[in-house]
């Protein structure tokens, strides 16, 4: 199920691989049984690509993606700034919330470009 966005046509070669990769991050984190809350959610602090519901626990999700191993791969591009932004949005989402439900920060990383094919893992857990 691709997510329909009326701006597309406006996007750059690299917003609409950012896309396909959170696309295709949800549809396998959906498969697993997890269900979207909200997706790119912004904030002034930071950003966050999907947050999901598993189970009783609330998942924000990071997905990166790369075409090429070089320099660690995908997982290896979330660095300790990202992580911070990603707390910052994490903690402005949860002001919605009147007690705080369980959490935690999962990040999908996808390496390999569409020559050699691309290879998703599912990293939970990783702040």
């Amino acid at each position: 199920m691709a997510w329909f966005n009326p701006f597309a046509d406006r996007q750059t070669a690299r917003q609409r691989s950012g896309q396909a990769a959170e696309d295709e991050a949800l549809a396998h984190l959906s498969q697993q049984g997890l269900t979207l809350v909200e997706r790119n959610f912004r904030c002034k602090g930071g950003e966050i690509d999907l947050v999901m519901e598993d189970g009783a626990t609330l998942v924000f999700v990071e997905v990166r993606q790369r075409s090429s191993m070089a320099f660690g791969g995908a997982a290896a591009s979330v660095t300790p700034a990202k992580q911070a932004r990603m707390i910052r949005a994490a903690q402005f989402f949860l002001l919605r919330y009147p007690a705080q439900p369980a959490c935690r920060f999962d990040v999908v990383a996808i390496d390999g470009g569409p020559k050699e094919g691309s290879r998703l893992s599912w990293l939970k857990n990783v702040i």
